[in-house]
């Protein structure tokens, strides 16, 4: 049964903001032009993190630390309220660059998204958008050298001044919208993982995660926009997701050294959190819920993820899919590990996430391959749907990560998701007459060469 294309996503790459275009000219080091435009951002909304962001690194870069740190701080304090967790990080990493202490800092993030935090709720709201880049109207271009900073450091203060009311007048704290993954990890843990987070900033057009490629390494979004995109059998391009800020990305790197299974490539100037697989495995090792809820947020994105390549996922409804998530269990292996033997008993059904297999058949001590699969593909269905021994072994080529399914969870399944058996059936016996083709047509061709 060939394979449903996706829905198209909803939406589009925006058009260029101011921040974009600050951001931009910030890393074509037009460091004057660029402090213009993000010193007007700050003028005109003062609770605009992202402008302080920029503010900050721009009066850093040009020897007025005393002023970056102040629009540094008060970035971490706006991004609290606005429930933007990776711009407070990215803050917090960047007063650490400067020599500040920032631990006051991470620990008012930690208070503020951990489980169990008073201010998680609805969420506050974020400040409004600013007017698209032509539209918008940087600082005079005579202001220049000691005028700019002088104007730019003005402008900090008077921000200094705002949040300093807002916090006065306010009855409370606004409540915070809960982050995915960071919010579900207890104070201690969140603490521990957001500081060993690294700030990396790239322009549009960056290349981020190359398809195919290793990687040890996952991201978040603090400020821009990305594309996730997989090549297909065919050659041609398929998007599977915008990414937008506070998203998680590159994840599976964290799992198995496994080659990445999409590009990620930015739509606009972005601002990431960098999160090397060596300092969260430390944190996990201190932290053990930190390692139990990222190893299940990796499985509910695998899960969405796959649903657009996987007709199986697919066949399951999507206010249903969050339940199916939780009768996988995620399996990493390394390169030629066994998933499966040959003439052994179907144990369950493996959904290929990341990586690649071989299925490989012994043909007179002979391996002869007969077929690779990769992300969305199925491995064991033969053997489950048809009620036979595995016919071939099956073998990592590369490491790789699956969900599998054991046999009993996959029975209870199909009773609930009778289509479910069906396209696997569908599958199986498609499986099953290539394989038996396959391995005819080695036969006859030995034969032809022996008479010859």
């Amino acid at each position: 049964m060939s394979k449903a294309s996706p829905p198209e996503l909803p939406g589009g790459p925006t058009a260029e903001s101011p921040v974009d275009r600050a951001l931009a000219l910030a890393l074509a080091n037009e460091k004057d032009t660029a402090l213009r435009w993000a010193t007007a951002i700050v003028a005109a909304d003062p609770a605009m993190a992202s402008g302080l962001l920029l503010t900050g690194r721009l009066l850093a870069d040009l020897g007025r630390l005393e002023g970056a740190r102040e629009a540094l701080e008060i970035c971490v304090a706006r991004a609290i309220d606005a429930g933007q967790l990776p711009l407070a990080v990215a803050a917090c990493s960047d007063l650490r660059t400067l020599g500040a202490d920032a631990s006051k800092h991470f620990d008012a993030i930690a208070d503020a998204f951990a489980s169990g935090s008073p201010r998680l709720g609805d969420g506050g709201g974020h400040p409004p958008k600013l007017p698209h880049a032509d539209e918008f109207h940087p600082l005079a271009s005579v202001l220049t050298g000691p005028a700019l900073l002088g104007k730019a450091t003005e402008v900090v203060h008077e921000a200094r001044r705002a949040l300093e009311e807002t916090v006065a007048t306010r009855p409370a704290p606004p409540s915070i919208t809960p982050q995915p993954l960071f919010s579900s990890i207890t104070r201690e843990g969140l603490r521990a993982m957001i500081e060993v987070f690294e700030v990396s900033t790239v322009p549009q057009g960056t290349i981020v995660i190359e398809e195919g490629t290793g990687g040890a390494e996952a991201y978040i979004v603090a400020r821009g926009e990305l594309e996730v995109k997989r090549t297909m059998e065919n050659g041609t391009s398929l998007l599977l997701a915008r990414l937008t800020g506070g998203a998680l990305f590159g994840e599976m790197a964290l799992l198995s050294r496994a080659p990445r299974a999409a590009s990620v490539v930015a739509c606009r100037p972005s601002i990431l959190l960098l999160g090397r697989k060596d300092a969260l495995d430390a944190v996990a090792e201190r932290e053990p819920e930190v390692a139990i809820e990222l190893a299940s947020h990796c499985r509910r994105r695998m899960v969405q993820n796959l649903v657009r390549t996987s007709p199986i996922l697919s066949a399951v409804r999507a206010e249903e899919r969050p339940a199916l998530v939780e009768r996988f269990e995620t399996r990493v292996y390394e390169k030629g590990d066994k998933l499966i033997s040959e003439g052994s008993n179907a144990t369950g059904l493996h959904l290929i996430a990341s990586g690649e297999v071989a299925v490989i058949r012994d043909e007179g001590n002979e391996p002869f391959v007969l077929a690779t699969l990769g992300p969305g593909d199925i491995v064991g269905e033969v053997a489950l749907v048809l009620r036979r021994p595995s016919s071939a072994d099956v073998v990592a080529v590369h490491p790789t990560v699956t969900l599998h399914l054991d046999t009993e969870k996959f029975m209870s399944l199909i009773r609930e998701h009778p289509t479910i058996l069906a396209e696997l059936y569908d599958l199986a016996v498609k499986r099953d007459d290539e394989t038996r083709s396959i391995v005819a047509q080695e036969a006859t061709n030995a034969d032809e060469y022996v008479l010859i």
